[in-house]
């Protein structure tokens, strides 16, 4: 890759010594990791960054790690104890979490690693992977990154610290940028409307599948899919249309009769160019699965769009693909920024994030999140999709790469690539084999060979990786990093020993005339990218510029604490996050031969190694790539291990009321019926409901999906009552691991009864959030169900029996799980669980604080909460105050509001992590309390009652200084309502969105620059 990447790892090596290997720990630390010592009980605080002798710390390092990641210090700590009126640690704890769970002895993970030995370790652990230069194309190419938006974006914590947009008004740099996203694929397929991102390329053709076969409501079921699309996309289509009963046939799609199945096709997806990389003309095709009532589907390729005929063009009703090739490295699969685009007729069914334009309460164009209420969290168990996130991070790069080259130098890019396939086809030619795909192709040639095994062994020895298509066929996919060297190289690989290549030569024999590579009729015509936005900022300087004008726009942890409950906005540390861009890791293809990721596999077997040990499992899935995906992953599983004791019957899934909306959609999306338990007026799971209903579908009864903590941030002492009830009734435990950063160290899901369990990376373990992706969402399961655990077409994975994929790349988003195994051996086992005793502390600190001032739900028998608590605001409505009202206002306070109307509508759930210091928890406290001062003037006449600086909040800029001002109160008091905010303020960039007018008005590509006059 010609890019920082590549040049930053040349000063890595130099900086980081390599000789050092994980096997060659010092003797004191090995003897450590197989200690496990009794749970502590001291009358003392004792964390991992307190003071030790000095006899014990004169010569160790003192770049430790946990003192940095964890905010309070021994004395805050000690101080927030004492508020809460307890003693010490371990009374503090036996009053929040049931003695019935706590686990037994500590982790074995052992003692935390300083951070320059992680690196240097962890650098000596990714030389082990062998960085061929690979065209095996199949969805993944090398890109080259242009830097100003490597360490602008990727390596900038004010992008990756976001959270998803739902408070746009400080959230609309990334809505623009992503708003840039969806203009850039709707442009260049030819469709109306885009979103804003999905996970990868072969869940986003299963989303397609589900669009097409929702469009004929469900009635027909037969989905046809050509031969020559990729073959992990296949396989994650059949894995998913096993569970809605539709038939899946792969086929010649050009000699099938559509006509003769108008009664059952619901659609077809393409592939263009195909997997072979042949250039076809599907417009008749189009027209006949049209003329059969089917919808056509096409997955694609963005930078192939820059010179062919979009598919929009060509009818298509859905265009797909993978958006990496957009200035994102391959990073052994991902993460990247799927693209998805559709006719207008299907955007209510379309899947995932869109944005959108909308007014704010100046009458100002502003951005927001579109068309909700298509999310999982309104459906539920009605939804085909159980998509909760994005790759927004990933997509907002892929955006500032089509922004920085413009129309011109995108195409320019393709036509690049184009010139190189077409002088590398030339030597083929005259080496005496035959292009399959000859006069059909865009930047992949399938080459006769006649023996593919001596071809990919003779480029192997070259350092060459090629795609091996079948015995006699092989693959070659060029892309932007290529140069007229590594041509010259590849030609060789296919001539006779000794023969000379004469690259000027061929250049100016495959490049001389007009003659076009692929149909005459598919060259595009259409313009693109024709958008100010994507014309404007081309030097570094300007794009420079463009991106920290946006980055200006929006708050992230950069700023202040994001206390959202259920989502653990914790540090996301440097020293986690410099090993992304190493390229040993971000260069690697993901179908590279697994002798050359030795490195990979070793850190992802230790990673896997260290979730089993904190869960208690015995299995451990690292593909799927978010939380969702994790939950669909376990429940698959749990069915495969129902139908293969030939319990095919069993399809109830007992979900409780309160659970997060992923949860009855993955149940559904598994083929399981959901069935609501009711929770009790404390918060807790009814356990008589649940009994009634377990017993009464225990012929039937698959599992129960349970959070715990539960979503109603609290320890439920009958939960190992409740997974007995169900597994004494024939059904399988999964618990939702969205709360686990609540059990790390202190119990574990195995030991309370689960059967399997997803892990939110994104969440518990620093993976940052990106500003709505990326996540990832391991699982881990007892022995009963490792042998199920999900697998993969073409890298083998997964269990003995393994279910199909969930992921298109078989360790999903693998480039960023570094982070989370460095965040675990940093941390070492005892600051893993000091690290969940703060969680906990931090709350109930805040919730002891906000308690004489606010309503508090859902405590447990000593008034103590888990790791999040629920702010009541109900109690105001008749006031005119809503929980959307103090969300916004703290906005005034530089704050991002907490999780609004989840799990209990008009409320906000605090989860503050381990990481903020007290200093910041008191902060936030006070920012809360000065706004139930506010409320409390609303309530007592003193200010008007739907006119007032909770109403009217955010103030913009523009608000607070334009001439008009008519508000009952002050600018300064709508502005500076606390003394810190005169040094420290971040401001809100407009006012407050107007959501139903973003709706009922849809606009969701860039809008022109005459609608801002």
């Amino acid at each position: 890759m010609l890019s920082r990447i590549a040049l930053r790892s040349k000063g890595a090596v130099a900086r980081l010594p390599t000789a050092t290997r994980l096997a060659t720990l010092p003797a004191t630390r090995s003897a450590a990791n197989s200690i496990r010592q009794p749970i502590r009980t001291t009358p003392f605080v004792r964390f991992q960054h307190s003071s030790k002798p000095a006899s014990a710390k004169a010569l160790a390092p003192l770049d430790t790690f946990p003192r940095r990641h964890l905010g309070p210090e021994q004395d805050q700590a000690a101080e927030m104890l004492k508020y809460l009126g307890v003693k010490d640690m371990s009374e503090f704890l036996s009053k929040t979490i049931p003695s019935s769970i706590r686990s037994p002895k500590p982790l074995a993970i052992g003692e935390g690693i300083p951070e320059r030995e992680l690196l240097q370790r962890l650098k000596a652990v990714a030389s082990k992977n062998k960085l061929n230069r690979s065209y095996i194309g199949q969805g993944y190419t090398d890109t080259v990154v242009p830097n100003v938006i490597l360490r602008n974006i990727l390596e900038n914590p004010a992008w990756y610290t976001q959270y998803t947009p739902y408070q746009p008004e400080i959230a609309q740099g990334r809505l623009e940028s992503l708003l840039n996203y969806q203009t850039m694929v709707s442009d260049l397929t030819g469709l109306p409307i885009a979103n804003a991102s999905l996970l990868d390329e072969g869940t986003a053709a299963a989303e397609a599948m589900l669009m097409s076969w929702q469009a004929t409501r469900r009635k027909k079921n037969l989905y046809v899919v050509d031969e020559n699309c990729h073959p992990q996309t296949i396989a994650c289509l059949k894995m998913r249309a096993e569970s809605f009963n539709i038939e899946v046939v792969v086929a010649d799609t050009h000699n099938y009769n559509f006509g003769e199945h108008k009664k059952s096709l619901c659609g077809v997806l393409l592939q263009y160019p195909n997997t072979r990389g042949t250039v076809q003309d599907y417009e008749k095709l189009t027209a006949d699965v049209h003329s059969a009532g089917g919808q056509v589907a096409v997955a694609t390729d963005l930078m192939a769009l820059t010179l062919l005929k979009s598919p929009g063009e060509f009818g298509a009703d859905i265009a797909l693909g993978n958006s990496q090739r957009f200035g994102v490295p391959m990073g052994f699969g991902g993460p990247h920024a799927a693209f998805f685009a559709c006719k207008d007729e299907h955007k209510r069914r379309m899947p995932g994030r869109l944005i959108g334009v909308s007014k704010d309460a100046a009458g100002d164009n502003a951005y927001r999140l579109a068309l909700q209420t298509r999310e999982q969290h309104i459906k539920r168990e009605k939804a085909t999709s159980n998509i909760c996130t994005a790759q927004a991070l990933l997509a907002n790069m892929s955006a500032m790469y089509a922004v920085y080259h413009g129309p011109e130098g995108v195409k320019a890019i393709a036509q690049r690539i184009n010139n190189l396939t077409s002088v590398l086809a030339e030597g083929i030619r005259r080496s005496g084999h035959t292009i399959e795909n000859d006069g059909a192709f865009f930047d992949t040639l399938s080459i006769k060979c006649g023996n593919s095994s001596s071809i990919l062994q003779k480029a192997a020895n070259e350092g060459i990786n090629l795609r091996a298509i079948d015995n006699s066929t092989v693959g070659v996919t060029l892309d932007e990093a290529a140069t007229e060297s590594e041509i010259a190289k590849l030609i060789s690989v296919f001539q006779e020993e000794g023969a000379s290549v004469d690259i000027n030569e061929l250049t100016a024999a495959a490049l001389n005339g007009n003659t076009s590579t692929y149909p005459v009729q598919l060259k595009r015509t259409s313009s693109y990218l024709q958008h100010e936005v994507f014309n404007s900022y081309h030097s570094e300087t300007e794009m420079l510029r463009y991106i920290h004008h946006l980055e200006s726009k929006d708050l992230s942890l950069c700023h202040s604490m994001i206390a959202l409950g259920s989502c653990t906005m914790k540090l996301n540390a440097t020293t986690e996050m410099i090993p992304v861009t190493w390229p040993e890791f971000a260069n690697v293809h993901p179908f590279a031969p697994v002798e050359q990721t030795e490195g990979y596999l070793e850190m992802l077997g230790e990673l896997a190694d260290d979730l089993k040990e904190i869960t208690g499992f015995e299995g451990c899935s690292l593909q799927p790539n978010s939380g969702a995906q994790g939950e669909y992953a376990g429940l698959r599983a749990i069915r495969a291990y129902h139908h293969a004791r030939g319990d095919t019957d069993r399809n109830i899934c007992l979900i409780p009321v309160s659970a997060h909306g992923t949860n009855p959609a993955s149940a559904a999306m598994s083929g399981m019926d959901v069935v609501i338990v009711q929770c009790d007026a404390e918060g807790n799971l009814d356990m008589e409901d649940l009994k009634a209903k377990a017993k009464k579908h225990k012929d039937k009864l698959a599992a129960v999906m349970i959070t715990y903590p539960s979503t109603f941030g609290k320890f439920e002492a009958g939960v190992s009552e409740a997974f007995q009830v169900v597994h004494d009734n024939g059904g399988l435990v999964y618990l939702d691991g969205a709360n686990l950063n609540a059990q790390i160290g202190l119990t574990k899901p195995a030991e309370i009864g689960a059967d399997v369990c997803h892990m939110n990376l994104h969440k518990t373990f620093c993976i940052p959030h990106g500003g709505g992706g990326p996540g990832m969402g391991p699982i881990a399961c007892t022995k009963e169900l490792e042998p199920y655990l999900p697998g993969h077409p073409v890298i083998a994975c997964g269990g003995q029996n393994a279910i199909g994929p969930i992921s298109a790349a078989p360790y999903g988003s693998a480039s960023i799980l570094p982070i989370s195994w460095a965040y675990i051996k940093m941390m070492g086992g005892e600051g893993l669980t000091n690290a969940t005793e703060l969680a906990i502390l931090n709350a109930n600190y805040m919730r002891a604080r906000l308690a004489e001032h606010y309503k508090i739900l859902y405590t447990n028998e000593n008034g103590m909460c888990g790791h999040e608590f629920i702010v009541d605001i109900r109690p105001f409505i008749p006031d005119g105050i809503e929980a959307i009202d103090v969300a916004k206002r703290l906005q005034d306070y530089g704050f991002h509001s907490p999780t609004m109307s989840f799990p209990v509508t008009n409320t906000l759930m605090i989860e503050p992590t381990e990481s903020e210091s007290k200093a910041e928890l008191d902060r936030f406290c006070d920012a809360m309390i000065s706004i139930r001062h506010e409320i409390q003037d609303v309530i007592d006449g003193k200010a008007p009652k739907g006119n007032n600086m909770l109403n009217n909040a955010p103030h913009s800029i523009k608000t607070l200084v334009g001439e008009k001002w008519d508000r009952p109160y002050t600018r300064e008091a709508a502005a500076f309502p606390m003394p810190y905010l005169r040094e420290k303020k971040f401001w809100p960039s407009i006012s407050r969105i107007d959501d139903a007018y973003g709706d009922r008005n849809l606009m969701c590509t860039c809008p022109s620059p005459e609608e801002y006059m």
